[in-house]
């Protein structure tokens, strides 16, 4: 079996967790995006697309979670669909929402210095050449690559150290949302709510507008089953935290939408580049409060950095580790007990994104969140099948209606993938479709490699281990 040299250790309390996933899914994405959500769909109508959006992650996140409590080990996704799909549908599932991880650190590589252009107008010097029709400035590049560094370094200690630091930055968001919503209520303006749809361009078509965008935003309940095997809960309380983080994140969104439309006119909304700062600095009055959300944005865009960082390298030593790629990725640290050598291809890869400036990234996170749902739908089709091959399995989260909540979660889950593919409003471009090719064919010559060096029947072997190395603490 595995010896203590080769497993990751069981660190991660309740606090831990619930951080670490509620933090992966409030990231920087709300501070930029509010204003445009609430014009799109009207002020009632965005958030009534993060209502039936949530929903839909909420039936997937169920999926999740019933299968995080049956099969703790790390990389989530890739056991699940290893035990139920077979082997290459593991590989597929596994580096399909690798891609989605990478894309979020990406992001974060270049939100980071984007942010700080907030604070420090024109800090951005040194041109290095143009991407897009955007100049990609040297300064612009180093607080990105910077940010990328110290990411790495964090997560490299340890993931204790990459929990506390989650803990605490997602205790600063908390306190600063929390003062701008209750302040909101008390300050805002009902008359400001107006239009509560967006009548103009069809009630239907604005919702669908903001819907589309919400897989996105809620990526990251999924880094709890990747970082499973460093949970130390009962397994069933793996289930409920996921769950509860996910619906605190349908909260969190409908919330900041709501404040943000009772503070500013459309007008105000239409002028602002920046809606939640705005609108926090309407609450108080005052500057200080709108920098403040700025720093409480930083510390989503750190909370979701470290989220994915810890999500990306357990999946890319999972597939490692079950023989699917390298041998050298799944190394782990000896005395830190991190997958080293996949944090530092997770650190490379986002260090790299600032190079390629603003508009490039537009088309990694689009290409990611295909590579998101993709994933989605192998987890519901395991579901799926596990419930109806194996029934007897220990499930100690069970999810009630199973049937129903796997074929929805299917069936949405296609119906998220089809919001990517050509005929529909939000279709991948030549550019994003490319990105996607090409991450896909480099994982499958380093899978045809993996499988031709070691061979089918040694990833039988060690996932029949992993599979079996677990005894329920329950």
């Amino acid at each position: 079996m595995h010896d203590d040299t080769t497993r990751l250790t069981r660190v991660l309390a309740r606090k831990d967790v619930l951080a670490l996933a509620f933090g992966a899914m409030i990231g920087w994405g709300w501070i930029v995006m509010t204003g445009n959500w609430i014009q799109s769909a009207g002020s009632l109508g965005a958030i009534v697309a993060f209502l039936l959006g949530g929903a839909v992650i909420v039936l997937v996140g169920l999926t999740y979670a019933e299968l995080a409590s049956a099969m703790p080990q790390v990389g989530g996704e890739h056991v699940y669909s290893y035990r139920a799909l077979g082997h290459f549908a593991s590989f597929l599932c596994t580096w399909a929402i690798t891609l989605g991880y990478v894309s979020v650190v990406s992001f974060e590589a270049v939100a980071l210095p984007t942010v700080v252009e907030h604070l420090f107008p024109n800090y951005a010097v040194g041109r290095m050449w143009t991407i897009a029709g955007w100049d990609v400035n040297a300064t612009w590049v180093a607080v990105g690559v910077a940010g990328s560094v110290a990411m790495t370094w964090i997560n490299y200690l340890g993931v204790r150290t990459a929990a506390l630091v989650q803990k605490v930055v997602t205790l600063l968001i908390l306190v600063v949302g929390i003062m701008f919503i209750t302040g909101a209520l008390f300050e805002g303006n009902t008359t400001t709510l107006d239009p509560l749809f967006n009548v103009k361009e069809g009630v239907i078509g604005g919702i669908m507008a903001v819907i589309i965008m919400v897989p996105f935003m809620f990526v990251g309940f999924d880094v709890i089953p990747q970082a499973a095997e460093e949970i130390d809960l009962p397994f069933r309380e793996i289930g409920r935290v996921l769950m509860i983080s996910v619906v605190l994140a349908v909260f969190w969104y409908a919330l900041i939408i709501l404040g943000t439309a009772l503070m500013l006119e459309p007008s105000a909304l239409a002028e602002s580049s920046l809606a939640v700062p705005d609108a926090m600095q309407a609450v108080f009055q005052a500057p200080w409060a709108g920098n403040l959300m700025i720093l409480a944005g930083i510390a989503g865009i750190i909370t979701s950095w470290n989220a994915f960082y810890i999500g990306g390298s357990r999946a890319i030593y999972a597939l490692a580790h079950a023989g699917m790629l390298p041998a050298f990725l799944a190394r782990l640290h000896p005395k830190h007990r991190t997958p080293t050598n996949a944090i530092l291809v997770m650190g490379l890869l986002s260090a790299i994104a600032p190079f390629f400036g603003r508009p490039a990234l537009v088309w990694l996170v689009v290409a990611g969140g295909l590579g998101i749902v993709i994933a989605y739908l192998f987890v519901a089709l395991s579901f799926v099948v596990l419930r109806r091959r194996e029934p007897e399995l220990h499930r100690p989260f069970r999810v009630r209606h199973g049937k129903t909540v796997g074929a929805l979660s299917v069936l949405l889950s296609i119906a998220l993938i089809g919001l990517y593919l050509p005929g529909s409003p939000s279709a991948l471009s030549m550019a994003e479709w490319g990105i996607f090719a090409v991450w896909m064919l480099l994982g499958l010559a380093l899978y045809g490699w993996s499988r031709c060096r070691y061979g089918v029947g040694y990833s039988d072997t060690m996932m029949r281990r992993e599979l079996e190395g677990e005894s329920s603490p329950d």
